[in-house]
């Protein structure tokens, strides 16, 4: 690469180009889920109260159940990319980090489809 000066040695070792995606992903999923706190946080603040019947009659209107399943999916989805850098900085072998990597998929999966399960069932009426 070089004939043995500094940017010689170090040419070829940047960026493998994928790393710019993974850190602008977060970003912007946090950046969705403080907006889509905000949002939650505001309009349970205007509710009446906060009980049963007040929260299915508002989670029952299109705009609160889809905000709520873009809430469900944002932070879901942030979760899983900052446990993922986490298993990729501390999990050294490769075995134990494929599995991690697996059961973090799987896990992941399995909450935002259960929460997205639950506002379904809320919206559309299911005691």
């Amino acid at each position: 690469m070089g004939n043995g000066t500094e940017i010689g040695r170090v040419r070829g070792l940047g960026s493998a180009h994928s790393g710019a995606h993974h850190w602008l992903v977060i970003r912007y999923t946090a950046i969705g889920s403080l907006v889509l706190t905000v949002w939650l946080g505001a309009s349970l603040l205007l509710l009446p109260s906060f009980d049963y019947v007040s929260i299915h009659e508002w989670i029952a209107r299109p705009v609160p159940a889809t905000a709520m399943a873009l809430f469900i999916i944002a932070n879901v989805w942030h979760a899983r990319l900052g446990l993922q850098v986490v298993i990729e900085d501390y999990v050294h072998e490769n075995g134990t980090k494929f599995a991690s990597i697996v059961a973090l998929n799987l896990g992941t999966f399995a909450a935002g489809a259960f929460g997205l399960f639950c506002l379904i069932r809320l919206a559309l009426g299911a005691a």
